[in-house]
């Protein structure tokens, strides 16, 4: 048999496995847990989880190293080691399953989506190896079977419940909000006129200077001082609500589980909600879409605070605090409006 014939033979149950993992990826994605009436153990669940994703890793490891020199794997050795793969990724699948949505929609949405990266993985691998030369092993191949392993080894660090799947959340939501603040600091300590750093000489226009869409006149600085202040109490917001998630989260509760699922929804609305007054602050300023995004982050702001108080994380030590931001919300977009509309 020639060589082009073995690999055209070879290809046939890769191309069926590609085929196979992406339609498997697809129902993962898009797909409902299996509910279940009986008592759920999330260790248990965990245990298995973790065996059927190293099992993953080993058999996308031994695909790799069978495709990285010659001779290529006979058909019926390229048929054995594509059903050992998919066998691997079928238990992943019907495990990730098992999971319910009352453990926490947080939670579960974590797992499908690791989940989904490991099946992209395995695809994007096996698409490689269909499209590489057989005979060695290449580059991007090394690269796909190092993918594999990393979406894998991610589940490691997955959170273990719906209490830490929301601390997941409120961490990205703290870091993103943290730089949107940070940027507009940076912006505000440098000089006014943007071009103070450009020697004369190499500017042509005189009237350069003179472009006030550059930089921000004295009024938009009033204006952006207690648009900080909105976005600041977010981000106190954020790091406060850590701290009483993780001092007062429950998760033996179906009602405790549910509250926490509402906190990281309304929550993943303060990041979107802070980049977008942050960027409707630099010059030139639009008075208008400065107002109506504050206007709008209050409001999300206003609604995460009415969550928090009526939630389980929120004792007697937390009201303290979220009457405070509440009221620091209030007076920081009424003082926004004021400044706007001091001249009109």
């Amino acid at each position: 048999m020639s060589a082009d014939n073995t690999v055209g033979s070879v290809s046939v149950p890769l191309r069926n496995l590609l085929n196979s993992i992406q339609c498997i990826k697809d129902r993962v994605r898009d797909g409902e847990s299996n509910e279940s009436d009986g008592t759920f153990n999330l260790s248990n669940f965990w245990d298995t989880l973790n065996q059927a994703v190293k099992a993953v890793s080993q058999e996308a490891t031994k695909l790799s190293l069978a495709f990285s020199k010659p001779p290529l794997p006979s058909q019926q050795d390229g048929e054995k080691l594509s059903e050992s793969i998919m066998k691997s990724i079928l238990t992943l699948s019907t495990v990730y399953y098992w999971l319910p949505k009352s453990q926490g929609v947080s939670l579960r949405r974590q797992v499908r989506d690791a989940t989904v990266e490991v099946l992209e993985g395995v695809a994007q691998l096996v698409d490689v190896i269909l499209k590489s030369p057989l005979q060695s092993l290449s580059q991007e191949q090394l690269t796909s079977t190092g993918g594999v392993w990393s979406a894998c080894d991610q589940f490691a660090q997955m959170p273990r419940d719906n209490k830490a799947a929301l601390l997941v959340v409120l961490s990205s939501q703290t870091g993103v909000v943290k730089d949107a603040i940070e940027e507009i600091e940076q912006a505000l300590s440098e000089a006014q006129d943007p071009f103070n750093d450009v020697l004369d000489d190499d500017l042509e226009d005189d009237n350069i200077r003179g472009n006030q869409d550059t930089y921000w006149s004295e009024k938009d600085r009033q204006v952006i001082g207690p648009c900080q202040g909105l976005m600041k109490a977010s981000a106190a917001c954020l790091r406060k609500l850590t701290s009483a998630v993780k001092a007062n989260g429950d998760v033996s509760e179906p009602q405790n589980v549910a509250q926490l699922d509402d906190l990281a929804d309304i929550t993943k609305d303060l990041s979107p909600g802070v980049d977008d007054l942050a960027l409707c602050l630099y010059p030139p300023m639009d008075y208008s879409g400065v107002e109506n995004n504050a206007s709008k982050l209050a409001a999300v702001l206003k609604k995460v605070l009415e969550i928090i108080r009526s939630s389980h994380v929120c004792g007697e030590s937390e009201l303290t605090w979220v009457q405070f931001l509440d009221g620091a919300v209030d007076h920081n977009l009424q003082k926004t409006k004021d400044i706007i509309h001091q001249d009109s």
